[in-house]
């Protein structure tokens, strides 16, 4: 069977699988798919939809976005360089096995309160598993931290 022009999709959703160290029925089971659907996906043999696309993407925990303009369903120029950077710098986040959840919920939400400051505060909210919902600010969650904070607070003061 001939390769479509999806190749590239499928190495990045098999990168961010492997950083997310899911198996691959790991990842089907999550995004509601089918394990062999899943792999042809992977291998570039098969052209998934928007729909299925945005079930890897929550599953995965990276943006939608990224996997659109991957998948050819969204223009890159069209849709702009600043969402792909953004998209991708979530992505990175949101893949770090080295964070433990709320500390990427943490970095995610500093993100957006900085991107707001500096005028782009038109992207996605850091989005709160358990409730679902969205904070842009940085004091939104819960930044008081614990023992496993990654480096010092500074305090207003």
């Amino acid at each position: 069977m001939a390769s479509l022009n999806v190749g590239n999709l499928g190495e990045y959703l098999r990168e961010q699988r492997r950083n997310a160290q899911l198996s691959l029925r790991q990842l089907a089971d999550a995004a509601g798919v089918s394990n062999p659907y899943l792999s042809q996906i992977e291998r570039g043999l098969r052209k998934p939809s928007a729909e299925v696309l945005q079930q890897v993407a929550k599953a995965l925990r990276i943006s939608a976005e990224t996997l659109y303009v991957r998948a050819g369903i969204l223009d890159a120029e069209r849709d702009g360089e600043e969402r792909l950077r953004e998209g991708a710098t979530r992505a990175v986040i949101l893949a770090d096995p080295s964070l433990d959840e709320r500390q990427k919920q943490v970095l995610l939400q500093i993100y957006e309160s900085f991107r707001k400051e500096n005028g782009f505060g038109g992207g996605q909210p850091a989005e709160d598993e358990e409730t679902g919902s969205g904070a842009y600010a940085a004091g939104a969650g819960d930044a008081t931290g614990s023992d496993t904070d990654a480096g010092p607070r500074r305090t207003a003061g």
